[in-house]
């Protein structure tokens, strides 16, 4: 609870994280949707363009999800062939994903989807505002990885 005389859901740092994430999710994917992609799918694809292959393992920490998440969200990307799963190169036991021709076209056709859900949030939120959550949120991600 908090230190003060104070407490309740409305002090709760996580909560108030959460609900913004779930609301601020819903709206991206509404835009993506045309796309045939989800926000957790479109940062696999926007990753593995960026990165190269990697293992399930890598990504999920360039991610900051669990593996589990991961796997429920590439499933269907390896399905429609946006992505190649393969034995690792350097340890066989391993699975590593890379991007596809079809992903890297459907990622080109979600990445106007995506600019659109980057400008609705920002016409509602505020430019200034948005620019300053995302550095805020990027040091509470970094409190997450020292710990």
């Amino acid at each position: 609870m908090s230190s003060g005389s104070e407490s309740g859901p409305q002090l709760c740092n996580c909560l108030a994280l959460r609900q913004a994430a779930r609301q601020a999710t819903q709206l991206y994917d509404r835009h993506l949707a045309p796309a045939g992609l989800r926000t957790t799918q479109f940062s696999v694809l926007v990753n593995l363009r960026r990165l190269g292959p990697m293992t399930i393992n890598r990504l999920a920490q360039e991610m900051a999800i669990d593996r589990t998440t991961l796997g429920r969200n590439i499933l269907p990307l390896e399905r429609d062939g946006l992505i190649a799963i393969s034995q690792g190169t350097t340890d066989k036991r391993r699975k590593e994903l890379a991007l596809t021709q079809e992903g890297t076209a459907r990622l080109r056709r979600a990445a106007k989807f995506w600019s659109n859900a980057q400008a609705d949030f920002e016409a509602q939120f505020g430019v200034k505002r948005a620019a300053a959550l995302r550095a805020e949120l990027r040091e509470v991600a970094v409190i997450g990885v020292r710990q």
